[in-house]
């Protein structure tokens, strides 16, 4: 393993060169001159296992806001839903997200990805089955909202639980030279989701256009949000049995015995001792293990830091699209229920299309180039400069500069910390204790997307909403620099760091 250009690293885990299916260990290339993006078929079925759960997160997260604009019709009759309920409604999911972050990350440790792989998703298909059962014809509008709230705090348990799981499952059999491209790719169905969350609002909206527009049947609004919330459980599924049967990785089972580290690793360390042998070798090499112990134990808490900051300004913006859509004329002010709410669903789509799917993709085919910590402070960086035109500019832009803004505001959100945040966990912490370190992570930046999402409404109608852009300006400056202080984790093996760390204890 070479060094990297920002900084030396240890030896390398070296992987098996074997060809094997998804369901064996690794996924491991012969044919190592491929470009990073490429995938091989056991890639590919690990992509299509691991990714849905970020695609229902993103499917499931972001429909709530035509979701709550539907209910509006259904149960005030259009009027706006009580704002201490919506942002109950909206922040749910997130609220849910850090249970499930938290339970999820420690079990799979505990206990082993093969034994909770697929129970998250378990969780995911019965409380969309509790939502789309919401009895609003029977309760209050109030008692509504409030059940569907409660079961999207469930729904966000299992969705919390995914990053994770998903995250260790695949960082455990992932080629050490695509790691970082196989983690944006899972991670890339969250625009995939929001895409095709969309477009099913559109398509199922548009067979209600004669019931609603022409009989003048509003309330049947309330069959289109169900419709829409329900199809979610299709991929989920369709992937279900793959999590259930997915075997244990080769690499989280020697982790749990002696020291940690893989077997292949052992003998790579036993060979360095062996080569350090000489006083001054030995010296040098307990210089590094100190250094690269230290090193992983400092950044700990900077990098919880920026998933936090990250968070407040992603889904402060995403969870309250409404207010981006009213700036860009697609809010749905004018014309009756049935055009309004179209109107709000061509926005998202313009929105997501935009932004989103290339943003992730941006990042796709750089992340093993760049590396980690220069997409995510210019990303930080950028996403502020937008930001910062956004809200000075908030009421003076025309309909295609604000569009233009906000598009290239989500593309680097993608093209930056939404990604690597994810990235950074499964890459920095070692197999025995990945999940958990990870789950922890995830939760602080669900932390942050929870202040923001009750808190926007209401900071909006108190200082207006270029103030509150302005506090996402200054969260991504901060967040840029606290990036400033983490690691490059590219072509770095955590395992290898752990036990060069163990070695320095004597243990």
């Amino acid at each position: 393993m070479a060094e990297t250009e920002d900084h030396p690293t240890p030896p390398a885990y070296t992987e098996p060169h074997n060809e094997h299916l998804v369901n064996n260990s690794d996924l491991s290339d012969v044919d190592d001159s491929r470009p990073t993006w490429y995938l091989t078929v056991p890639e590919v079925k690990l992509l299509g296992i691991a990714g849905v759960g970020f695609f229902l997160d993103a499917y499931d997260l972001f429909v709530i806001n035509p979701v709550a604009t539907m209910l509006q019709y259904r149960l005030y009759n259009g009027g706006s839903l009580p704002s201490g309920l919506e942002g109950f409604l909206k922040a749910g999911a997130n609220i849910g997200s850090v249970i499930g972050q938290f339970a999820f990350g420690f079990a799979a440790d505990y206990f082993g990805r093969k034994a909770v792989y697929g129970k998250e998703l378990m969780l995911i298909i019965f409380a969309t089955i509790m939502c789309i059962s919401d009895p609003t014809g029977d309760l209050s509008p109030q008692g509504s909202l409030i059940w569907l709230a409660v079961f999207r705090i469930i729904l966000g348990i299992g969705v919390g639980g995914d990053y994770p799981m998903s995250a260790s499952v695949s960082t455990d059999r992932a080629h050490l030279r695509r790691r970082g491209t196989m983690l944006a790719y899972i991670f890339s169905n969250q625009g995939w989701g929001s895409l095709i969350g969309s477009l099913m609002f559109i398509i199922v909206l548009a067979c209600y256009h004669h019931t609603m527009d022409v009989d003048g049947k509003t309330s049947k609004v309330d069959g289109v949000w169900r419709i829409v919330v329900g199809m979610s459980l299709i991929p989920a599924f369709g992937t279900l049995y793959q999590r259930l049967t997915l075997p244990e990785a080769k690499r989280f089972e020697e982790s749990q015995e002696g020291n940690g580290a893989s077997s292949d690793l052992k003998k790579e360390n036993s060979a360095d001792v062996e080569k350090s042998s000489q006083p001054e070798s030995s010296t040098e090499g307990r210089r590094h293990a100190q250094a690269i112990a230290a090193n992983k134990k400092s950044h700990f808490a900077d990098f919880f830091s920026c998933w936090f900051l990250l968070d407040i300004a992603f889904y402060g913006i995403n969870l309250n699209q409404n207010v981006v859509l009213q700036e860009i004329g697609f809010d749905g002010s004018s014309g009756s229920p049935w055009t309004r709410l179209f109107k709000i669903g061509i926005g998202n789509l313009i929105i997501t299309a935009l932004g989103f799917v290339p943003g992730y993709y941006a990042t796709i085919f750089s992340i093993e180039k760049l590396g980690r910590k220069w997409i995510q402070i210019q990303g930080f960086l950028m996403a502020a400069l937008f930001l910062g035109i956004l809200a000075g500019k908030f009421h003076s832009l025309s309909n295609a500069a604000f569009i233009v803004n906000f598009a290239l505001l989500q593309f680097f959100f993608n093209f930056g910390a939404n990604a690597t945040t994810y990235c950074y966990p499964a890459e920095l912490f070692p197999t025995k204790f990945r999940a958990t370190a990870h789950g922890v992570s995830a939760a602080f930046g669900k932390a942050g997307a929870i202040i923001s999402a009750l808190a926007f409404n209401s900071l909006s109608q108190k200082i207006g909403t270029p103030a509150v852009l302005w506090i996402f300006f200054g969260c991504c400056i901060a967040g840029a620099v606290c990036s400033l202080l983490l690691p490059e984790v590219r072509g770095r093996d955590p395992d290898v760091v752990y036990a060069a760390e163990l070695r320095e204890r004597g243990t």
